[in-house]
């Protein structure tokens, strides 16, 4: 089974996954409302709009994600019942992306040794996406 974490935004989804892109790394893929059938109609700001994004963040996982569309009764609700746990492969990756995605946004807990024995830490992007940084000590 693989997860592939999507997530919806009300207009700056490609803003958020070129954020995204810039602590991850890897190939970006974004289309437009404008490239879908039956899509004519939108207004200009709507066919400006992501379609699709999609994200390669390692072992075949993808993150990925759209704008919303109001004119199709689409409402973006920001709200806390979300994470994305990601579980690096060293302390120092957990450090680059909690830094990185922690940039501009809120931490809730630092990256810090834990009662459970990991190396854990999470934040809410400033997008509003809220993380989960956990690293297992293989060697523990």
């Amino acid at each position: 089974m693989v997860l592939n974490p999507y997530l919806n935004f009300d207009g700056n989804a490609a803003e958020a996954f070129l954020f995204y892109q810039s602590v991850f790394g890897g190939e970006l893929f974004i289309s437009k409302m404008s490239d879908g059938p039956g899509m004519e109609n939108l207004s200009e700001a709507e066919k400006n709009r992501t379609m699709h994004a999609a994200l390669p963040i390692g072992n075949g996982q993808y993150l990925m994600g759209s704008d919303c569309v109001p004119s199709m009764g689409h409402v973006l609700i920001r709200g806390n019942n979300h994470y994305i746990s990601l579980t690096p492969d060293s302390r120092e990756e957990a450090d680059r992306i909690f830094n990185g995605l922690s940039a501009g946004g809120n931490i809730e807990m630092p990256m810090d040794d834990m009662f459970w024995g990991d190396y854990f830490g999470s934040l809410e992007d400033r997008f509003g996406v809220r993380w989960m940084i956990n690293y297992t000590n293989p060697n523990k």
